[in-house]
């Protein structure tokens, strides 16, 4: 029996097992693949206070060695569900079953890639999937964004006040995101719009050189460029979990601002949760709320 069970050993999951650590819970860690979330392909972190520059793993390796050194059991094993019984939770594994008195669910979400060959090699080395972490690197430079949301858009107009040149690509001919902000994104001399295409191919040597569109008639076009933002949406990893928390449209968790879902006991934190902001402050953040409010659940069941 464990005080607190954390789902996911990105920077959430991590940071709440130290805040719960540091208050005497019993804690244990259950992470599918690998310590650090998507945060260890970030090759220069720059926008964390009080780091100026520290790579994506080493910053994992860091919160990942305080949590273990203050006494959190982390185990690598795959969650396949969760089970409410009451005062009580039950957390399947691939492997095994664990109980605690609460939950908190930090499984991040992943984004949802072009599905090309080279992508997954090329991230850090021209594809990036967030303008505001990686959108200094490309300073009068010239980029292109795939996508035709709001963030797509919100990440060309952030990008145009940097980059030498902005390519808009969206594989329809208008796009879903805010009138005001594609209004904003006209008024900008250094963005092209690219209508009714798709990113095909991705063209690189040690790093991304070029890319190649190719449009609803069919016609290819070679576009040279230092970086490429892909922006087509995140997919949460909640589906798991469904049947104990309640999820929005997009399979987001809903949760009160101390971070706890509609089920009593189990709390979330980091990206997977509905939220505007997702960054890493933010889930550090999320990954402190999420745990103080935990132990104070679990303090006050115990009265």
């Amino acid at each position: 029996m464990y005080d607190i069970i954390i789902i996911g050993a990105g920077p959430a999951g991590l940071t709440s097992a130290i805040y719960a650590r540091r208050a005497s819970k019993k804690v244990l860690v259950l992470e599918a693949k690998t310590y650090g979330g998507q945060i260890i392909n970030t090759l220069d972190i720059e926008n964390y206070p009080a780091e100026e520059h520290i790579s994506g793993f080493d910053f994992a390796t860091k919160i990942y060695n305080q949590a273990k050194s203050l006494g959190a059991e982390i185990f690598f094993e795959k969650v396949v569900n969760i089970n409410d019984l009451g005062k009580e939770k039950e957390v399947e594994t691939t492997k095994n079953k664990y109980k605690a008195k609460a939950i908190i669910i930090a499984t991040g979400s992943e984004n949802r890639k072009l599905g090309l060959d080279n992508e997954d090699s090329l991230v850090g080395k021209g594809i990036s999937y967030c303008a505001t972490c990686d959108g200094a690197f490309y300073r009068k430079k010239v980029v292109a964004v795939v996508g035709g949301g709001n963030t797509a858009l919100e990440d060309a107009l952030y990008l145009a006040d940097i980059a030498e040149k902005v390519y808009l690509i969206h594989r329809r001919d208008e796009f879903r995101g805010s009138e005001s902000t594609v209004k904003l994104l006209k008024e900008k001399d250094n963005i092209e719009f690219i209508y009714s295409s798709n990113v095909t191919k991705l063209i690189a040597e040690d790093k991304l050189k070029s890319i190649e569109v190719t449009n609803k008639e069919g016609s290819i076009r070679s576009i040279e460029v230092d970086g490429l933002f892909v922006a087509i949406g995140r997919i949460p990893e909640n589906q798991n979990f469904a049947k104990v928390i309640n999820l929005d449209d997009s399979g987001y968790a809903i949760a009160s601002e101390d971070c706890h879902t509609n089920t009593s006991g189990i709390f979330v934190a980091g990206d997977n949760r509905v939220k505007e902001v997702r960054q890493l402050v933010t889930a550090t953040g999320d990954g402190a709320v999420a745990a103080t409010a935990a132990i104070k659940y679990i303090n006050e069941m115990s009265k």
